[in-house]
């Protein structure tokens, strides 16, 4: 399904008998390069995608929150006029969340009806609940008519996952959704962009002409909070205390390889990975800015292999996924995207090919696992907005 601002005006009369006031989108991300580096206040290069979550909303004067999701086909209701609690119904979870930072740094709510639906695939790595984040955030502006600050509105999405979800998550994710550009990556500086000075942190970079960007989806699934993503996180902040820094951003690779070795062997190769990943960034953002192609490719296979290898957030159909990709001549590059443990890889081919190189993939994929895997070309877009 093809989701639309005719559609979601749709379905909301459908369901609330009058045209919604307002209709939001936030899309989801992939990342170029730059894995698990945001946490540690380094480099990333995510791009938004043209998947998103979307929010067709009219404001109420009672301050009741309304809401149905077409992809569940359910319905929720909270008070803003009361302490909001959790229950067990996750997908909810992430718009009270986001309520409850607003409300937590003085932003004045109005309640709203609403519809949500998103072709966000979630578990994915292509930040599905960022995207929710972020669309959440953009509605209640847009209904509580406060101005939008797409890179404030981004660390209320963090802030909502870390504090209400609970997942230890850094602002790559949520940043890219509020202010992704079409036909362009954003390099962000993580440490830069969580300052007064956030603007100085977002560094558009063109997306090399003649190429497309392929997400591949393993259809093996993932739940953070379940995961080993908390224990990393945990593993970088004692390889930082080691070093005697914030954060392994201020590690650079001359003294890692000079003192690594006073660290015990995991510990070591998790720290590794950050500091050696944070270079790749910088290199394949260069290379982007040079039209070479072939330079980031290389960058992107490195990233994979120490993702798989150091930090050992792959999987075997991740891996598999990035071997096929690599096969095919028309490749310049393929790893792993997202958080890790199932999920997504991606691959940055020459865009002729793509429909033929997506095919080819799939199938071999498919015929070595018997899973069927979804295959998306995927476009560059502009953060969130309302439409």
């Amino acid at each position: 399904m093809v989701i639309t601002k005719q559609s979601m005006t749709e379905a909301f009369t459908k369901i609330y008998g009058t045209n919604p006031t307002f209709v939001a989108r936030a899309p989801g991300r992939v990342n170029l390069i730059g894995e698990h580096t945001d946490y540690n206040d380094g480099f990333v290069m995510p791009l938004a995608i043209d998947r998103a979550a979307w929010i067709a909303l009219r404001p109420r004067t009672d301050g009741m929150v309304n809401i149905h999701s077409l992809d569940y086909q359910a319905s929720e209701s909270f008070s803003l006029n009361e302490p909001l609690s959790k229950k067990n119904v996750q997908w909810v979870e992430y718009i009270k969340g986001v309520a409850w930072v607003l409300q937590q740094e003085g932003y004045p709510l109005v309640g709203w009806d609403g519809v949500l639906c998103g072709d966000v695939p979630q578990g994915a790595g292509l930040s599905s609940s960022a995207a929710l984040e972020v669309v959440t955030a953009r509605a209640f502006a847009a209904a509580s008519d406060f101005r939008w600050d797409a890179v404030k509105m981004a660390i209320v999405g963090q802030k909502a996952e870390n504090k209400w979800i609970g997942v230890n998550c850094g602002i790559m994710d949520q940043m890219i959704s509020a202010t992704g550009k079409k036909d362009h990556a954003v390099m962000m500086d993580c440490r830069v962009v969580m300052t007064d000075h956030a603007a100085d942190a977002l560094t558009t970079v063109p997306l090399p002409p003649g190429t497309s960007v392929i997400v591949l989806d393993t259809a093996t699934r993932r739940g953070l909070v379940d995961s080993k993503y908390n224990e990393r996180r945990s593993q970088c902040e004692a390889a930082a205390r080691f070093f005697g820094v914030k954060a392994l951003r201020d590690v650079d690779l001359g003294r890692f390889n000079a003192e690594c070795g006073g660290l015990d062997e995991v510990t070591r190769r998790r720290a590794k990975h950050v500091v050696y990943e944070n270079t790749r960034v910088l290199a394949a953002a260069e290379a982007m800015r040079r039209g070479d192609v072939v330079s980031l490719g290389m960058q992107m296979v490195e990233s994979h292999k120490s993702l798989r290898d150091d930090y050992e957030v792959s999987s075997e159909a991740l891996n598999l996924m990035v071997d096929l990709s690599l096969e095919q001549t028309d490749c310049f590059g393929a790893r792993m995207t997202g958080a890790g443990f199932g999920g997504c890889a991606m691959a940055l081919v020459d865009a002729g090919a793509a429909l033929e190189f997506a095919k080819i993939v799939a199938e071999e994929y498919q015929k070595r696992t018997n899973l069927t895997p979804a295959v998306y070309v995927c476009r560059a877009t502009d953060g969130a907005m309302l439409l």
